[in-house]
């Protein structure tokens, strides 16, 4: 009879690993090449038309697949607004300074002109970070698809799975690890960081009330220029990006930087220095080739972490809100 609550145990993180298996093998390249043919085309286009009227929107994008995907399911809960019993992901101060939600309406308007209630949310979260990385001059890849929309805000789970700014390298790879993405597949994610810019509020704690000593000391003067104060302001514009050399260019410029000791965060100095991923940034830092092969594999396992399929969730009319029943 002891053993009886064990074998219940055992059953169900098998049904559990079953249930994340299945989600991630009915996804497939090219998903709508019968019901909307011209459905990734038409994200294509709506992405470099907004990134010629708003350059950041691309960054955005890859952000965006990051918060959702890594929060119980890619499932587009992300951009559900606080409405009636909803409370949006959005609200949490791990979202802070996300934008451009409103533009995702865009490209959903012209998906649903073509194709109505035909291509998920969740599928538009995705080609649109695979195809803004394109924008930011990162690799070119495929993306599978056939993902489906959830139908509640992941709110109360969004500070268990989204790393804070500065906790440790080993906490973030213990939260990669979790949803399936490997050591050298986390270490070419932080290479996001080579388009992202951090509030001073994130990183005043290096530069005062002394200087972390692990800083290049001349970064950390140009720091100080950037964040005066160690009090910022949350709502005031105070910020210091990742690259300074290519900012707005997803490339190994990043690894190069941290290995200098000019990261902005707690873990960019822990991810060039710890034995477990120092090895991948020096040989992503020396090869750009090889980070963008590792970048794309990175960008595909996330964006496949236990998606909704077959005839789970729903295709939302508008990514803003639930359908009504």
């Amino acid at each position: 009879m002891a053993s009886k609550p064990r074998s219940n145990f055992c059953f169900l993180f098998l049904l559990l690993l079953l249930h994340f298996y299945l989600g991630k093998s009915q996804l497939q390249l090219n998903y709508y090449s019968k019901s909307c043919p011209k459905a990734e085309e038409i994200i294509k286009q709506k992405v470099i038309e907004l990134y010629n009227e708003h350059g950041n929107t691309a960054v955005s994008w890859v952000r965006n697949l990051f918060h959702d995907c890594i929060v119980e399911s890619c499932d587009a809960s992300l951009l559900l607004e606080s409405v009636g019993d909803v409370v949006s992901e959005q609200t949490s101060e791990r979202s802070s300074g996300m934008r451009n939600f409103k533009y995702v309406k865009t490209i959903k308007a012209a998906v649903e002109k073509e194709c109505p209630l035909t291509v998920s949310c969740a599928d538009i979260v995705a080609l649109s970070a695979r195809d803004g990385i394109a924008m930011l001059g990162g690799p070119k890849f495929e993306m599978k698809t056939g993902r489906r929309d959830g139908k509640e805000s992941h709110v109360t789970m969004v500070e268990e799975f989204i790393p804070n700014h500065n906790d440790s390298i080993s906490l973030v790879l213990s939260r990669f690890q979790a949803i399936g993405v490997d050591v050298e597949a986390t270490v070419a994610l932080l290479g996001g960081h080579s388009v992202g810019r951090v509030h001073c509020m994130n990183m005043v704690h290096r530069l005062y009330p002394t200087v972390d000593p692990k800083l290049d000391p001349t970064y950390a003067a140009y720091l100080k220029l950037r964040c005066p104060t160690p009090n910022p302001d949350p709502n005031a514009v105070l910020y210091a990006r990742n690259d300074r050399k290519t900012p707005m260019i997803i490339d190994n410029n990043y690894y190069k930087n941290i290995l200098q000791h000019k990261g902005l965060l707690t873990v960019d100095e822990e991810l060039a220095t710890d034995p477990r991923t120092s090895p991948y940034v020096k040989k992503m830092a020396a090869d750009n080739g090889y980070f963008n092969e590792q970048f794309s594999r990175a960008v595909q396992l996330l964006s496949e972490n236990n998606p909704l399929t077959g005839d789970q969730g729903e295709i939302r009319k508008d990514c803003r809100y639930v359908n009504a029943n």
